[in-house]
């Protein structure tokens, strides 16, 4: 049995505030109650309750084959793209991601809902549904999306679904791209030098927000030995 994590969907259930995991079955049988490897972290899961859906309507089911999406209960442990398997450890790639095209600061509009706007901005994020990243420069936080509709979505959740309310700030980015080098003291370089357009995203991966075009060309040419990404997934 093979599988992997395509989607993530936090709050399916209201009354219970749990996330399902959307495992999309690639080759084999998956069984429930059967010992799987979860690849990334090695560790080995079985499930007690995996869901199939129909429309609203969700079921137990004892087995799925290839082509079969099942849902799993997931406590925050899993990432679109994780892999599952019989104990091989291999990883799909191809995921789709995204180059965010809008950008904004995210900034908290209720200081007694703290906790419950960073609960939020977490669980969504793991959905794929927008990027965030953490300022080099200052610690602020900065949601990268493909369409200026996400922001509106993204807050009604925050406040219907985590009770938090939360505001936007503009600011001027043009890319954002993810680096790295195999180049360690060039990669240091460009990281001083750039520091006041720097940023961490989710994982702790370095990315590089371009103001202008130009600025981000330059980049490209100064520093032949860095390896630019545009989307999340390389």
């Amino acid at each position: 049995m093979t599988g992997f994590i395509f989607k993530i969907h936090a709050n399916m259930d209201p009354n219970h505030r749990n996330r399902i995991a959307f495992l999309k079955i690639v080759s084999g049988k998956f069984e429930r109650n059967t010992n799987y490897t979860h690849v990334r972290s090695g560790k080995t899961l079985k499930f007690s309750s995996p869901t199939a859906f129909m429309a609203e309507k969700k079921s137990i089911i004892d087995e799925a084959f290839p082509g079969d999406i099942v849902g799993l209960h997931d406590t925050g442990n899993f990432i679109i793209g994780d892999t599952f398997t019989e104990g091989e450890k291999l990883k799909f790639t191809g995921i789709p991601s995204f180059a965010p095209e809008q950008f904004r600061y995210i900034e908290n509009a209720d200081p007694l809902k703290f906790k419950q706007l960073a609960k939020g901005i977490d669980q969504l994020m793991d959905e794929g549904v927008a990027q965030l990243f953490t300022s080099s420069l200052n610690g602020r936080k900065i949601i990268g999306t493909v369409g200026a509709l996400q922001f509106e979505v993204i807050e009604y959740r925050l406040e219907h679904e985590y009770n938090a309310a939360c505001r936007w700030e503009p600011i001027s980015i043009h890319k954002a791209c993810w680096i790295e080098s195999d180049d360690a003291e060039q990669l240091a370089d460009f990281k001083r030098r750039k520091h006041t357009n720097m940023a961490k995203d989710k994982h702790d991966r370095d990315v590089f927000l371009a103001d202008t075009s130009y600025a981000l060309a330059l980049a490209q040419e100064n520093f032949k030995n860095i390896r630019f990404h545009f989307t999340s997934e390389f």
